[in-house]
């Protein structure tokens, strides 16, 4: 091989060596470029499928929204629809008990009809009078029956009612003793009407206003006794204190106050027994 030819071998594996990284790089930039491209179109597809899905949370949430605002009016109809309800059944409920009101007073006008009835029925002949009249009887002394016996029930037709408002009225101007009969009378005719209790409570108070102490001190304990679960039972504690505490028996009034704070915490009379405890601890 001639020098000159040697130098051109020399300068082709030169050009050869040169070029050979040159293609490598070439592949390598192509692979780059590859890469890329697929990785712009993952990021493409992974931007449109999180744009779905923002759509679809959209209508997710519009459907939501309404679904809401459906169950809200519906919530809304039915709370009106319970409140009609309940104000229908409380009308209901005032109206059965005026109707049982007006049916315990027809009771108890019936039941004086009966008892009036029973008493003409069994009454006896009058004794003829000083001039000789047949079937008058002479009515015995303070208003008593002839012959000393209990006083005659309430008149033919007298009502419960009218007979209690009778006897209110006598203790509203003072006339105590007739109010006092009047409540006794009501009691013995109607002992199972509901103001029973009431007229013997009456009884307790008119006996204290008449001040006769002791025998309010026994018409509270009758009424205690006698009606355990009536609504007139704070005011027989507090009346028998009072009565007790006139008699200057400080600690059965004490004792009956106590009972009356304890039992019925929350009335009114319990309010003014607490009052009346601390006037009795002052010296």
């Amino acid at each position: 091989m001639t020098p000159k030819s040697s130098v051109a071998f020399v300068a082709i594996l030169a050009v050869i060596a040169t070029a050979s990284p040159a293609h490598a790089a070439n592949k390598e930039h192509q692979q780059l470029m590859a890469d890329l491209r697929m990785l712009q179109e993952q990021s493409q597809l992974l931007q449109n499928l999180i744009g779905t899905v923002t759509d679809a949370l959209k209508a997710v949430n519009t459907r939501l929204d309404q679904q809401a605002e459906t169950n809200r009016r519906s919530f809304a109809d039915q709370k009106l629809v319970i409140d009609n309800l309940t104000s229908d059944v409380r009308v209901i409920r005032e109206k059965l008990d005026d109707n049982n009101v007006r049916i315990g007073s027809l009771t108890q006008e019936v039941d004086s009809l009966r008892q009036s009835m029973q008493q003409l029925s069994v009454r006896p002949a009058g004794t003829p009078d000083p001039d000789g009249a047949a079937g008058v009887s002479t009515p015995a002394p303070g208003g008593g029956s002839p012959g000393g016996g209990p006083p005659a029930g309430p008149a033919v037709g007298v009502s419960p009612q009218k007979l209690l408002e009778t006897a209110k009225s006598d203790y509203s101007i003072g006339q105590y003793d007739l109010a006092i009969i009047g409540f006794s009378e009501y009691i013995r005719s109607f002992p199972k009407s509901d103001m029973a209790d009431d007229a013997q409570v009456n009884i307790c108070n008119a006996y204290y206003q008449d001040a006769k102490y002791q025998q309010a001190v026994d018409a509270c304990d009758l009424a205690i006794r006698l009606y355990p679960t009536g609504d007139k039972l704070p005011e027989a504690y507090y009346r028998k204190g009072l009565a007790l505490s006139q008699l200057k028996d400080v600690n059965a009034a004490r004792a009956m106050w106590e009972e009356l704070v304890k039992r019925f915490p929350n009335s009114q009379e319990a309010t003014l027994a607490a009052q009346g405890l601390e006037r009795l601890k002052r010296p």
